[in-house]
């Protein structure tokens, strides 16, 4: 892996959200714990993968905090922007899996102690200052939470020529919606949380809505085109599959160029959105969001992206 560069450099992809130390209890008993959240997997899969990317987070200056920068840092990550707060707790959350099923639950509850766990804190305006320079030389902004922080960040961003992707897991009505829907370029969203919720809503851009194991689609205005999900060979944990997708159309979106201020179009994703299927696929033969990276490397994930091997091969 790459250790971290101090030179300031272009930046591939920058971003915030939910970030947190997951706890992973496979079958009830503590299997591990790794770098989480579905901002922290797709960044920090993309700085294994050899991109140049800029986490902008909040987190505790506490032992865990220690762990997720080490983690980003490993990868390859540009660390400077990840801001360490005596008053903040880094976040974690538990994961439980049934490793007979591939089935899995989260809680910000401790299984063991029944304690609360520290939950997710967003970015405020001081971050967003500091982080200038990486969201004004970005390709692609990436956010999954939105605050008036996070709209700000995404502003900047946007400003400056970069493309947005955004992909709420969960959202509140309000201006800032309707702002962030304004300068998203891609919206990604699950049809079974956000379908309701979002049906309606006027957003000039593609969305790619997802359907669980049965696939996603992808729309833009009236043009509509269906991805059959890849089925995979074998079921282990089938948790971060939506990450991975995400990591397969952005890394895509970089190594085609579609990026800066051109508006993609939906036949401009489809073999990004294909490479990223094959990736969750194979993910879900290994325990834990990001098992295939953790289990097998960035070269072998990087080969699945590129077709060199496919699901079938686990």
């Amino acid at each position: 892996m790459r250790a971290p560069s101090a030179r300031v450099c272009h930046i591939d992809v920058a971003g915030t959200g939910f970030t947190v130390l997951d706890r992973i209890y496979a079958d009830g008993d503590l299997a591990e714990e790794a770098l989480g959240g579905s901002c922290g997997n797709v960044l920090v899969s993309l700085a294994m993968l050899r991109r140049q990317v800029a986490p902008v987070l909040t987190l505790g200056a506490d032992d865990e905090g220690e762990r997720l920068v080490d983690e980003f840092s490993q990868a390859g990550a540009h660390v400077q922007y990840i801001a360490r707060r005596e008053d903040v707790r880094s976040p974690v959350l538990a994961q439980e899996l049934d490793t007979a099923s591939g089935n899995h639950d989260f809680s910000f509850v401790c299984p063991d102690t029944r304690e609360e766990l520290p939950r997710y804190e967003p970015i405020g305006e001081a971050e967003v200052a500091t982080a200038f320079p990486a969201l004004n030389d970005c390709s692609v902004f990436y956010a999954d939470r939105l605050s008036a922080s996070i709209l700000a960040a995404m502003r900047t961003a946007s400003r400056a020529g970069a493309l947005v992707y955004f992909e709420p897991s969960e959202i509140e009505e309000g201006d800032l919606l309707e702002e962030a829907l304004s300068l998203t370029s891609i919206l990604k969203y699950s049809e079974d949380r956000l379908g309701e919720r979002l049906a309606g809503r006027r957003a000039d851009c593609v969305q790619i809505v997802t359907y669980g194991a049965a696939g996603l689609e992808v729309r833009d205005g009236a043009e509509v085109v269906w991805c059959k999900a890849i089925s995979a060979p074998r079921v282990l944990d089938t948790c971060g599959s939506g990450d991975m997708v995400s990591v397969g159309i952005i890394d895509w979106m970089l190594t085609a160029g579609i990026v800066g201020d051109s508006r993609p179009k939906v036949a401009d994703l489809l073999q990004g959105i294909v490479a990223g299927q094959r990736l969750a696929a194979a993910n879900c033969a290994y325990a834990g969001a990001r098992g295939l990276f953790r289990s097998r490397g960035a070269d072998f994930a990087r080969a699945i992206l590129c077709e060199r091997y496919s699901a079938a091969t686990m």
